[in-house]
């Protein structure tokens, strides 16, 4: 498929996005920057602009590009920010906030995955993302505090490591719930404590780790 061709899937995936309630530009314009190709083996590249979650592997996936965005956009990054991601896996995630943000820390447990993820975010050109291998759900103290922290995995509840990582005013964009189904959260740090706000219903696979769950069910 030619880079024409790509170009149009992107464009025509904002389309959607934007008629399913992304109206942050600066996401959408990252979403249409992104090559998603990219963070996804060979046999599963023609369905890259499908707005589909996607197996990558070590029983991890790749996000819907509406979720992507719209846990992005509820960020709501300005371009000066440092951001926490938590769960890298392919890396597709990592370059739309690298796209958006100042800096990006991004931690994954599973080694396979974070060493591809990052030869990938290499071979394009990033250079304000750090790589992390180990326990996201206790975030990355020496970087702190962060302006927006984004968890990828589906969570039983706020890891409290992470909240106390962020930036007052900062966000944490992250799924609460069970293994199978979650609510989309958005936890901002305000002086007299954590204002909430809840989205719709999600499915991410389970956040592992001391603040998360203990394994897969």
């Amino acid at each position: 498929m030619s880079n024409a061709d790509r170009r149009r899937e992107r464009e025509e995936l904002c389309e959607l996005l934007a008629a399913r309630g992304v109206s942050d530009r600066r996401v959408l314009a990252a979403i249409r920057s992104v090559p998603r190709e990219r963070f996804l083996p060979p046999e599963l590249q023609p369905a890259a602009y499908d707005n589909n979650a996607l197996a990558i592997g070590e029983d991890q996936t790749i996000s819907q590009p509406l979720m992507v965005a719209l846990m992005t956009q509820q960020l709501k990054l300005t371009g000066a920010e440092t951001v926490l991601e938590v769960g890298t896996g392919s890396g597709y995630q990592a370059a739309i906030l690298a796209e958006l943000a100042a800096q990006v820390v991004t931690i994954e447990r599973l080694p396979g995955l974070a060493e591809r993820a990052e030869k990938t975010l290499r071979e394009l050109g990033y250079k304000n993302i750090e790589f992390r291998i180990g326990d996201g759900t206790l975030g990355c103290a020496e970087a702190a505090p962060f302006d927006g922290i984004i968890v990828t995995a589906g969570a039983p509840d706020v890891p409290a490591p992470l909240y106390r990582q962020l930036r007052e005013g900062g966000r944490l964009v992250i799924p609460v719930g069970d293994q199978g189904l979650q609510i989309l959260k958005t936890v901002t740090r305000e002086p007299q404590g954590p204002v909430i706000e809840e989205a719709g219903g999600c499915r991410f696979v389970p956040l592992i780790g001391d603040a998360g769950w203990t394994r897969p069910e």
